[in-house]
Formats: structure tokens, sequence, C-alpha cells
């Protein structure tokens, strides 16, 4: 059945795509981004496509240490989503997809799955058929409505070949740059994802990364102008970025030193757990019998709490207490 709830800002879960050519810090401004968004004790995970190029930040401050899952064999789309579905039995905070390109241009990708029903003999529509639906269920889909809170997906990035039009002819003479024949060929001037041509329409927001590790946002909410100022254009990613995401999506005031962002709720919204004390129940709960988290989440879904992450700060002394009380077998109101 269906009902309706008042609308809650923790469940706008921020999906950001960042692209660039090799070199340009896609992994590490991931993994800063991430950082931040989870805490100092929060559990990062990494979706790695890249032969173990993904992990050789491990241990390196601020990020510290975080999950692994290696893709290496296949790129298809199922792949990635039983990856995603290990990410989500995982407990993560936040979650980096690195890269994606190579779901759809990898072996066994959406390309390659379409190159061999062309070599079957296979024509028409039906070329790209199974493999588009496989995007867009077991990929994209999959990205939409995961309740992971953060996830962030890397994409490699080219400057594609563009035929020069009459647009491209007066764009180029207006800049002052000797515009070449209509119909030549030449490199565009924009970068693109190596990914669907409508991915970027998914993400929350996306960006490109220059030399400099500069991000250059190409998309912002359109109506969340605060975010302009938590995701900041022409600037590199920092653990800073992260925080002021994670401040924005549960509601929470700008952290200090940040007090010119105009992202704080009203009083009357309340705070929730940091993602530290969300690892700290989730260790609680497993040293309890297994009805024990069963029993809680039943009680609090009937007052609209459906995750941990969902429970206000206040509650939090009450949670504890009432684990402690399940783990002696002692009889305890529900605490929220």
């Amino acid at each position: 059945s269906f009902t309706f709830r008042p609308a809650q800002r923790n469940q706008a879960k921020p999906l950001i795509g960042l692209y660039s050519e090799s070199g340009r810090g896609k992994t590490w401004s991931a993994l800063l981004l991430a950082r931040g968004f989870v805490g100092e004790t929060g559990k990062i995970g990494m979706i790695e496509t890249e032969s173990g190029r993904g992990e050789a930040y491990v241990g390196v401050p601020p990020v510290g240490d975080y999950l692994a899952c290696p893709i290496r064999s296949s790129f298809s789309p199922e792949a990635y989503g039983q990856a995603l579905s290990a990410a989500e039995g995982a407990g993560l905070g936040a979650l980096i997809i690195d890269s994606a390109s190579h779901e759809w241009e990898g072996v066994g990708g959406v390309l390659d799955m379409a190159a061999k029903n062309q070599a079957e003999g296979k024509k028409g529509p039906l070329v790209w058929q199974r493999p588009k639906m496989s995007h867009q269920k077991e990929f994209v889909l999959r990205l939409m409505t995961t309740p992971i809170p953060l996830v962030i997906v890397n994409m490699r990035a080219k400057y594609p070949m563009v035929q020069v039009t009459a647009d491209i002819q007066a764009k180029m003479r207006a800049a002052g740059k000797k515009a070449p024949e209509a119909g030549d060929w030449i490199r565009s001037e924009t970068l693109d994802p190596k990914q669907s041509e409508d991915i970027l329409f998914e993400m929350f927001v996306h960006a490109w990364l220059d030399e400099e590790h500069r991000l250059h946002v190409t998309k912002y909410p359109r109506a969340i102008p605060a975010f302009r100022e938590i995701i900041l254009n022409n600037e590199p990613i920092t653990v800073e970025t992260g925080q002021r995401l994670a401040a924005w999506s549960r509601g929470l005031a700008a952290p200090q030193g940040n007090s010119s962002l105009s992202y704080a709720p009203s009083p009357a919204v309340a705070a929730f757990i940091t993602a530290a004390q969300v690892e700290e129940l989730r260790g609680l709960f497993a040293d309890c019998d297994k009805g024990a988290q069963v029993a809680f989440l039943k009680v609090a879904k009937q007052r609209g709490v459906t995750t941990l992450e969902e429970i206000h700060a206040d509650d939090f002394g009450d949670v504890k207490e009432w684990i402690s009380r399940r783990k002696a077998k002692q009889p305890a109101e529900a605490p929220i």
C-alpha cells in the first residue's frame, strides 16, 4: 500500500558524478568527499574497476581506511548490480564507483553486448534492446534507488570529434578563432563522460576536474541555490566539501567556519545522530540477539524512522539504554 508522509531532506540521497581525463584526481577527490560526508570513523566502500589503482590511497590521511569490492573479468550491468547489492549489505555511509565507464565500454559492458548481438546477426532495435534494458535495470535504476546515503560515480572522459556546423563556425569566430570549413571534423571543446549519453541527467550534481584537480560544476540542483556554497565551483574537493554536504543532507546548521552558508534549517527541525553514532549503534546491535534490531526498527517505523540514520540526536542516549536492556533481556519501553 502507498501512504504519504512529510518530506524529509535526508531522503534526497546525493548522487554525485565526477568525470575527467586520466590523472585529474577523480579517485582522490571522491575519497575526500566521502570521508568528509561520513566523518572520521564512517564506513566508505569502493566498487573498484581500475586494476587496483583505486586502492592506492588506503591509509593516506585524511582518507584513512576504506573497503574495496574489485570487478575484474566482466563489467556487465549485472556485475555492477551485484556489487551494489554487496555495498548495501556492508552498511556503508558512502559508496564510490571507480569507475562507471567500464559498465558502458568495458569487456562485457553495454557496447560489448551490442557488438556481440551484431556478430550473431541481429539487426535494428534487437542489437541494442537487451543491452540498454540491462543498463537501465541493473545499473541506472540501482543507483537511483540504493539506500546508501551518498554515491559518487567516477567516469573517464574524452573530447569527442564533432563535425563543423554553421553554429560552431559562428562561436569560433566570436571567440576570435579561425573557423574551419563546414563539414570538417574537429575535436570538441566539451568534455564528455564515457558512459551513456543520458547518464548525467540522473546525477544530483555533476562536474569535471582539470589538471589542477579543480572542480568545474556542470549541474547544480536548479531550485537549491545553497549547493553553490556546498560544492564550490572552480575549487578542488576537500574533506570540508563532504562535511558541508552531510550537514545539508541531514538538515543541520552549517559547520563552524562556514557561517555564510544559507542552508541551516528552522529551529523546529531536529538534528540526526552522526555517522559515528550510527556505527556505534550498529556495533551494539551486533552484540544483541538477532531479534533485537528487528524489534527496534519495527517500533521505530511506526514513528516514521526507517533507518538508524534517521534517529534524532536527542534520542541517542535512550536508544543506547534500550539496547543495553535488550542485551540483558530486561523489558524496555520504545526509546523514540
